[in-house]
């Protein structure tokens, strides 16, 4: 069995001796049930991943000795930034959490005029750092030693004002080009997905004026998180790793 993978946002070096932050402590402690001498895995998204001893124990302290690294990656080879209508509680969350796994790279929150969540000020931070915690765990959990940053939720028209890189592709159930009828990306992808309800009237239309390209996924009408999973799963299995 692999060992357990823990994100941690600070320097790793080899022979670095430390206590895991108190989240890690505590999984490891308490709900692993780890003990001293087991081995487990440490990155911080700076690059490979290093292998650390358990020295000692106490309650939820955990201390760990760094033994060893490696320089190993296992990002996709293509580059897909996902730009999703925000949806409700554990529906984005879940999102989130599978499209890491499926090699993301960034993902921007886009507060749709048809979203049920409206996120402002101090709500919008603190959703923003929870969902950057479910994308570190799902980086863990993957294998990934690359955490996908979450950006700050944006209307669609602000975020196309700025947005330079890739090409654009939104889903519609509407559209008459499939995935498969596209050529191989050169850059970066980024994909577009509706909320529930999907977009208005007028953001379809800012897209289009943005040159995105209108992608069907058949005849049938997908759930927001089922679309954007569906959706980069058939891109790795077109052009990526799968």
């Amino acid at each position: 069995m692999s060992s357990p993978r823990f994100y941690l946002d600070h320097p790793l070096a080899l022979g670095a001796r430390f206590s895991l932050p108190p989240g890690p402590a505590r999984h490891a402690a308490k709900a692993l049930r780890l003990t001293v001498d087991d081995t487990v895995t440490l990155f911080n998204g700076q690059g490979g991943e290093h292998t650390a001893h358990i020295e000692r124990i106490q309650k939820d302290d955990v201390a760990v000795r760094i033994t060893g690294f490696t320089d190993i990656e296992r990002e996709s080879r293509l580059r897909i930034m996902l730009a999703q209508g925000i949806s409700s509680g554990e529906r984005m969350d879940y999102t989130l959490q599978k499209s890491v796994e499926l090699g993301v790279v960034s993902i921007q929150p886009i507060a749709a005029k048809r979203s049920v969540v409206k996120l402002s000020g101090e709500r919008a931070e603190r959703r923003v750092a929870h969902w950057q915690g479910v994308v570190a765990s799902a980086s863990e959990q993957c294998g990934r030693n690359q955490v996908p940053t979450v950006e700050v939720p944006q209307t669609l028209t602000t975020w196309l004002g700025h947005h330079t890189a890739g090409r654009l592709l939104f889903l519609s159930p509407l559209a008459d080009t499939r995935l498969a009828s596209l050529p191989p990306p050169t850059g970066i992808d980024c994909l577009v997905v509706g909320p529930e309800g999907g977009f208005e009237a007028d953001e379809i239309a800012a897209l289009v004026a943005a040159e995105a390209i209108p992608v069907c996924l058949g005849p049938r009408v997908l759930r927001t998180e089922t679309a954007a999973l569906a959706a980069l799963a058939a891109m790795q299995t077109l052009w990526g790793d799968f």
